[in-house]
């Protein structure tokens, strides 16, 4: 077999065919792979639905997408979760590294009855600590608290210890919390 010459030619046209085989090995295995995916993350909102609600069986009655209006004048889209003890509430907010998803439970009074992340780009042993640093029966818990009056760090003043190293993770998450528990509020008014 002869040797191709070594053109511009030859190697725009090796480095296409490449890319495309790359391509369609990728799309392949995106295709392959998006249903167990999409399976897992239903399956972890289950699980964090039930953990949130501090419940082993628990049934979704409705769920409400809520477009609310946020300080800066931004809309913030929540998903509310009802079921019989109260609902699980979505929200997003930016913290550190990125977006940070959290899911909180509110009881039909509005006390938290807990919370999972769902998602952050935190860093790694400081600001993703906020999965367990917020928690029963640690430094910052907020479980069994109302954040009528929103939740705020004890470095502006507020009730709540902040992650050591991690106060802008800190922040955010309870704006995601405070931001939660005003989209159940508001939804339960709309009711």
């Amino acid at each position: 077999m002869k040797k191709l010459d070594s053109s511009l030619l030859n190697m725009v046209l090796v480095l296409t065919c490449v890319a495309v085989v790359m391509g369609v090995i990728l799309a392949f295995m995106n295709n392959l792979t998006s249903t167990p995916i999409a399976q897992q993350k239903e399956k972890a909102l289950a699980d964090g639905i039930k953990m949130v609600m501090q419940a082993d069986d628990m049934t979704v009655s409705r769920i409400d997408t809520l477009r609310l209006l946020d300080n800066k004048n931004k809309e913030q889209v929540f998903v509310v979760y009802n079921n019989e003890k109260g609902a699980a509430v979505e929200s997003t907010t930016n913290g550190f590294g990125g977006k940070l998803r959290v899911l909180v439970g509110f009881d039909t009074e509005g006390t938290i009855l807990g919370y999972t992340l769902l998602e952050h780009s935190e860093t790694p042993g400081l600001g993703a600590k906020a999965d367990k640093w917020f928690q029963e029966g640690e430094k910052g818990c907020i479980i069994g608290m109302t954040p009528s009056t929103p939740l705020t760090v004890s470095k502006d003043g507020g009730q709540v210890d902040a992650i050591t190293a991690s106060t802008i993770t800190s922040r955010a998450f309870l704006l995601a919390v405070n931001n939660a528990y005003n989209a159940y509020i508001n939804q339960k008014k709309e009711d």
